[in-house]
């Protein structure tokens, strides 16, 4: 019973709140891009893009929040060239998907060689110039949701914004309904006068824009620095936890706290339980494989899902 105490309590909760921010962005941006239409199994890559750029731009500026913006630029850009390859010249989505994850295990690492004489790490940040940690007046004076809520990172606060901002945005707008409507019946949109390509492209810059914001709070908000591969699998977590949730940014978003609080578990776990630390830390992973092996199959992704769309003269 003691040992159980020490796995889950207060702060518990509130470690899972932490670990699934770079998640719920993730799988957030996953869900505009697949809602369009577009399959980004490039979550992965987009998010060690801002990862990389957000720490190199802090370490060469000073400012974190300067290296925030320059990582949604940077997921913006990738998104971009995923985009161009995939609605522009029609190419397989998930090739590249993969191309694109594959390429940035090796970027970051050749940009830091390049910059900072180093292929393993960029520069430790010092405290200054990690983002700082908010106390939300209001919550900082109720017990114990303090504990769980208050003294988290602002993205952490952005991230939890964005779930209904995203369900707003896709059931409430001209904008989401016309997304939608290019993600499952295209030649229908297209006759209504919608741009097919045009929002198909909107939805995976936005893709980009949040994996990447998500990626530059593991490397300027959980952490003080980029290494390499740091994101160690999260952007397919995200997927799995998108495709968990039926697209649907609500389902997603609990999908995502179910991972965070599986990681939170396994690293509480090291030290406490007598277990080999390898077989603690595969706990979030083994979890993913059990869920996309039984849901995968109920869960009905958009109709137009990964088809190229042609209009016709």
């Amino acid at each position: 019973m003691e040992t159980l105490l020490q796995i889950i309590n207060l702060s518990l909760l509130a470690s899972m709140i932490r670990l699934s921010t770079p998640l719920i962005l993730a799988a957030l941006g996953g869900l505009f891009s697949e809602r369009s239409g577009v399959i980004n199994i490039a979550l992965e890559g987009m998010m060690l893009s801002g990862a990389f750029t957000a720490a190199a731009a802090t370490a060469k500026s000073g400012n974190p929040w300067l290296g925030l913006l320059c990582a949604a630029l940077a997921g913006v850009l990738v998104a971009c060239l995923h985009a161009v390859a995939t609605i522009q010249f029609k190419a397989d989505q998930v090739v590249v998907g993969t191309a694109i994850n594959i390429l940035f295990l090796g970027i970051p690492a050749l940009a830091s060689g390049a910059m900072f004489e180093s292929t393993g790490a960029t520069p430790q940040l010092p405290r200054e110039q990690v983002l700082p940690d908010w106390n939300i007046p209001l919550i900082d004076r109720i017990p114990k949701l303090n504990e769980v809520l208050s003294g988290h990172k602002p993205i952490v606060y952005f991230a939890l914004l964005m779930v209904p901002v995203t369900y707003y945005i896709l059931f409430k707008t001209r904008f989401g309904l016309r997304l939608r409507a290019v993600g499952e019946n295209p030649e229908a949109a297209d006759t209504a006068g919608v741009s097919v390509a045009r929002l198909r492209y909107a939805g995976v810059l936005v893709s980009g824009m949040l994996a990447a914001i998500g990626g530059a709070y593991l490397s300027i908000g959980q952490n003080s620095l980029f290494t390499r591969n740091m994101t160690a699998g999260r952007g397919f977590i995200a997927l799995a936890a998108l495709i968990f949730g039926k697209w649907h940014p609500v389902g997603a978003f609990f999908a995502c706290l179910l991972f965070g609080v599986a990681e939170a578990i396994s690293i509480r776990m090291q030290g406490v339980v007598q277990i080999p630390v390898q077989f603690i830390q595969i706990i979030p992973y083994v979890l993913t494989l059990i869920v996309l092996a039984g849901f995968i199959g109920r869960a009905i992704p958009p109709k137009a899902l990964g088809i190229p769309y042609t209009k016709e003269q």
